[in-house]
């Protein structure tokens, strides 16, 4: 007999998982410095074990609800946003997991209301306390972020008063409404692709990196996503304006989502339009929307140099990987061009992706919306920089258009395994933290192994 799995069982599971990860948390998270305790400390430890635990319980009860998705009766739509709710639910007021850059976005924003050029000097600039949260890598570090966000953190920056509590929960807030809007978008997305809407929601907007990145990180990942669905799916309505600005906007977010706009031409001329009107009305609109909301941040345009931020040597990607391996190939030869690797093997990455996405467009041209979602996902994965939460971009509208199983299930499979890829801290991994969080991730799958076999303990009583 298998684990049981009822809708029920899915809830109180994930609400477990994310119960356990805000309490781990509370000494183990991207804590404010004045909170930070000794990585070596006792409390610190057991956080992190903690948040571990409760990652594997997430990843076991996401799990468990897809087979009820899967399976012959599977929930409505609807109750799966009330599981989404409840496993968000210990999260909300939780300290900033896996990620400081929460702390970026304040004093970005901050930047920006005290009117200093956000994409010209970074957070260092700023001084004081807010600055000091910043994660040191990037306290120099131009913002890389469109004037959309910038002009959202800005107006959270002066509601605040740059107080560190209430921003932090106004960032997660700001980032809930994101996953809302993702939520609420994915359904409709699925009904005109043809796919499952429930299904949709359960890959897309359950699986645990939403929970752990997107609401836990609050990171602006989700109001990318959060204007990019919605976007999609006024584009597959008779609102083609309004798609052209919500992607736009969703593009000044973070530039990646501006693929979208291929997306809105493409779902224009399936509608019937003429594909150079459908060209033409998108740009415009596009353009204005762009100088509209530039000139609403008063950020100036200094965002469109600052694209090439992720482009940074602190960067993790496969492109950085494999340049400083070949670059130190190339120093213990003694050539003088080792310097250049790992920038040559990042114009290789860029290339790589635009070969990869117009590859993309040219086999999937008849499905818009998963061409985009492949696009996305190449975008994440061979560009200049990668975080774990990046996948979200193309995983959300794979879910809601792949037109197979088997595509399901190995993005389904890929999320299980980056959940697990980021510690609680947000910090580089060092050895004792990778020990602590393996004990976790043990004990969470003892804890579940320890619930099968009390479940199955039953059975066999009867049987006998």
């Amino acid at each position: 007999m298998a684990f049981p799995a009822d809708l029920r069982h899915c809830r109180l599971l994930g609400l477990a998982g994310t119960a356990a990860l805000a309490l781990g948390g509370e000494t183990a998270g991207a804590l404010p410095v004045r909170d930070l305790l000794a990585p070596a400390s006792a409390r610190a430890a057991a956080g992190v074990v903690g948040v571990y635990f409760g990652v594997v319980l997430l990843i076991a009860a996401w799990a468990l609800l897809g087979r009820l998705v899967h399976g012959p009766r599977p929930p409505d739509p609807r109750a799966l946003l009330l599981v989404l709710a409840v496993w968000a639910a210990p999260l909300l007021l939780a300290p900033p997991l896996f990620s400081r850059d929460v702390y970026s976005y304040l004093a970005q924003g901050a930047m920006v209301d005290a009117h200093l050029d956000v994409y010209a000097q970074g957070p260092a600039r700023l001084g004081g306390p807010l600055a000091g949260e910043v994660a040191p890598v990037w306290r120099n570090t131009a913002a890389p972020y469109g004037p959309a966000f910038l002009a959202v953190a800005s107006a959270l920056s002066g509601l605040t008063r740059g107080g560190l509590p209430a921003g932090l929960l106004g960032m997660r807030l700001v980032a809930l409404l994101g996953v809302a809007l993702m939520a609420a978008a994915l359904p409709r997305l699925a009904r005109h692709s043809g796919t499952d809407p429930a299904a949709a929601l359960w890959l897309g907007a359950l699986n645990p990196l939403v929970l752990l990145h997107l609401v836990a990180g609050a990171h602006n990942d989700a109001v990318m996503l959060g204007l990019l669905g919605p976007g999609l799916v006024a584009a597959r309505g008779r609102w083609p304006v309004l798609a052209a600005v919500l992607v736009t906007l969703a593009a000044l977010v973070k530039a990646p989502a501006a693929l979208g706009l291929l997306t809105v031409v493409a779902l224009q001329v399936r509608a019937g339009r003429r594909p150079l009107r459908a060209g033409l009305t998108t740009a415009v609109v596009s353009a204005a929307t762009t100088v509209t909301a530039t000139a609403a941040a008063g950020t100036g345009y200094g965002w469109i140099h600052a694209l090439t931020t992720p482009v940074s040597p602190h960067n993790w990607a496969l492109t950085s990987l494999l340049g400083r391996a070949t670059g130190a190939l190339l120093g213990r030869l003694g050539s003088g061009l080792a310097p250049l690797a790992v920038p040559a093997w990042h114009l290789l990455g860029l290339a790589a992706t635009a070969v990869a996405v117009v590859l993309i467009w040219l086999r999937l041209r008849p499905r818009p919306v998963y061409a985009l979602g492949l696009s996305l996902l190449a975008v994440a994965v061979l560009g200049p920089a990668i975080r774990p939460w990046y996948v979200l971009w193309g995983l959300f509208l794979i879910a809601a258009a792949a037109p197979s199983t088997p595509v399901r299930h190995r993005t389904a499979a890929l999320a299980g395994v980056l959940a697990l890829a980021a510690l609680p801290g947000g910090g580089p991994a060092d050895p004792g933290q990778l020990v602590l969080a393996c004990c976790g991730a043990v004990l969470g799958v003892v804890v579940l192994w320890q619930a099968h076999q009390a479940a199955r303990a039953p059975v066999h009583g009867r049987t006998a």
